[in-house]
């Protein structure tokens, strides 16, 4: 119960039908636990009253107009009672759902790009799922179920006192506390392999994501099937481990039975020996069976609660991993920034991997167009992912116009900076929407203007429903070029003072490279822009070049300075030149 304290607090905001659905539980609890063995003590007996004692008929039909009225009482409220808890449940998973992915979006790129993808929407989505069953059977049954073994017991203690057999009654209370035991052992076996099963499911999730968004190599390389056989085991394993989980919680009901029928036997045994009246025996044995039922369902509640524990361990590896790109508690208040950039004495490094960056420090005047180059691995994306502080620098100070990247809000920072990547993502939508993730509100015709600026407009209005078309998961219905031209637009659109391109040109045919190097050469008039340049070809618009190596800048300056100084850029650039490096 203390695991789930914290995440009462989702319970808080559905306190209505909460509240609702613990009073219709209790009702359901006294109709089930006392009201069934009282109606069997006090209706039946009235009813078949032998000779001269019978009760007319009509006051017969009155008394047993009770037995409806208390099935009636107890269908309603356990009716309302499911009701509200569903209410207060589904309440609760999208809330819960909402925080996680609002978490995710808070965390540092470095962190969620070393997950899997399939593995974080299965914490999103099943696990979730299961936490918030667990949440609403507390709530339901972690109430119902004890009013009604409560009242149960009340019913024993209410015959026992009233009738002779005193320990009678007490047989019947001795038996209850032994099904704690068949409880326990299932709980403890529960939760070893609840935990397993979420992990496990994470896994089959992940590699069910993997496998659709690989889809083209799949096919190109004839995977399919070690593909569907890698599905296949994973699935097995899963099943195996549901399986055990199942093994353990259908042997607790028929355990708590065992032990109801040993409870009644005794209890049988003592009747005839005590001479107790028929209707007084078979009131207790409701009642205790009535005590039994509650003891099955809060056993089942137990194993729900361990299976809640396991998929709560997976969210709080999310929820609580701590957000250190969060704004200032007083931030700098910034508009337009001019985009002077600065870099002093910055290192940086991913977890778990040597340092991306070390002691780097570059000072770049607002305008300037600086080319980022060098091997592989040597620092370039991740110098220019530091600027929108997609990451916080491990030392030195990264400074725009003069002010720490850290004092300002994140969001006007990041108003200030466009970003066109090698690889631009489309949201499923249509274009109009994707265009407007440049500059939320702006007009149609500026919409349009940017299209225009980025050699796009007369491709998409030649789309079936032109600027409405939607374009599929990542712009799957697009073209590369097409692609590229649409994040250019957004470029446009934002019209930010601070420009970064990730080689927009290096996949795409002549025809729309051609395209996108006459938008780009509009696009960087003005700005400061830091190209991640792959191809050297990109580098005849760069006032400026950075050379990389092993996180340092071991070169900057002109194209005609740095290929006569230094060596590494030499080697580069003449790779590529004579057709060696790579396009």
């Amino acid at each position: 119960m203390n695991r789930f304290r914290p995440y009462f607090r989702y319970l808080a905001a559905v306190r209505g039908p909460i509240a609702a659905a613990i009073g219709c539980g209790l009702l359901y609890g006294a109709a089930s636990g006392a009201g069934l063995p009282l109606l069997v003590k006090n209706v039946f007996p009235r009813i078949f009253q032998p000779g001269p004692e019978a009760l007319p008929f009509l006051q017969v039909a009155l008394v047993a107009a009770y037995i409806p009225a208390i099935f009636a009482l107890r269908a309603l409220s356990g009716y309302l009672n499911g009701y509200f808890t569903q209410l207060a449940g589904v309440r609760v998973l999208e809330a819960l759902r909402l925080d996680y992915f609002r978490q995710l979006q808070a965390l540092p790129l470095s962190f969620v790009q070393g997950k899997r993808t399939g593995d974080l929407m299965s914490r999103g989505l099943a696990d979730t799922q299961q936490l918030q069953y667990s949440l609403t059977l507390l709530a339901n049954d972690g109430i119902k179920q004890p009013a009604t073994l409560v009242s149960a017991l009340a019913a024993v203690a209410y015959l026992a006192a009233t009738s002779e057999g005193v320990w009678l009654a007490l047989v019947c209370l001795a038996a209850v506390p032994l099904t704690v035991f068949p409880v326990r052992y299932v709980g403890k076996k529960v939760i070893r392999r609840a935990a397993q099963v979420q992990a496990q499911l994470g896994g089959v999730s992940g590699q069910f994501a993997e496998n659709l968004a690989a889809s083209r190599e799949v096919r190109a390389f004839g995977l399919e099937e070690r593909e569907s056989n890698r599905f296949a085991a994973a699935c097995r394993e899963l099943v195996t481990s549901q399986m055990k989980i199942v093994k353990y919680a259908q042997a607790l009901t028929p355990a708590i039975e065992v032990i109801s029928a040993m409870g009644i036997a005794v209890t049988l045994l003592y009747a005839y020996q005590g001479g107790l009246k028929l209707e007084t025996f078979i009131a207790l044995i409701t009642a205790l069976y009535s005590s039994y039922e509650p003891v099955k369902k809060l056993g089942a509640l137990n194993n729900e609660l361990k299976r809640g524990t396991a998929a709560l361990d997976r969210l709080e590896v999310i929820l609580r991993e701590p957000i250190h790109l969060a704004d200032p508690a007083q931030p700098v208040p910034v508009d337009r920034l001019r985009g002077d950039l600065a870099f002093r004495e910055v290192s940086f490094s991913y977890p778990g991997h040597p340092p991306a960056l070390r002691d780097v420090t570059v000072s770049l005047p607002a305008g300037t167009v600086c080319a980022l180059v060098g091997p592989s691995g040597a620092g370039k994306s991740t110098f220019a992912q530091l600027v929108p502080r997609f990451h916080d620098v491990d030392a030195g100070v990264i400074s725009v116009d003069d002010h720490d990247v850290r004092q300002l809000r994140l969001q006007d920072l990041r108003r200030n900076i466009a970003l066109v990547p090698q690889d631009p993502v489309l949201f499923h939508d249509t274009i109009r929407a994707n265009l407007l993730v440049g500059r939320a509100g702006a007009t149609e015709a500026e919409v349009e203007q940017a299209a225009k600026d980025a050699f796009a407009h007369d491709f998409i209005r030649q789309l079936p429903q032109g600027y409405d078309t939607v374009v599929g998961e990542r712009g799957a219905t697009l073209s590369g070029g097409q692609r590229q031209r649409l994040a250019l637009a957004r470029a446009f659109l934002r019209d930010a003072p601070i420009l970064i391109l990730d080689e927009a040109t290096s996949a795409l045919d002549s025809e729309s490279e051609s395209f996108i190097q006459a938008a780009l050469r509009k696009l960087i008039v003005g700005r400061t822009v830091l190209i991640i340049a792959h191809r050297f070809s990109t580098l005849r618009d760069a006032t400026r070049i950075l050379v990389f190596e092993a996180g340092r800048v071991v070169g900057e300056g002109t194209h005609e300075s740095l290929h006569a100084g230094n060596a590494l850029y030499r080697s580069l650039f003449d790779r590529q030149s004579e057709g060696l490096g790579p396009r």
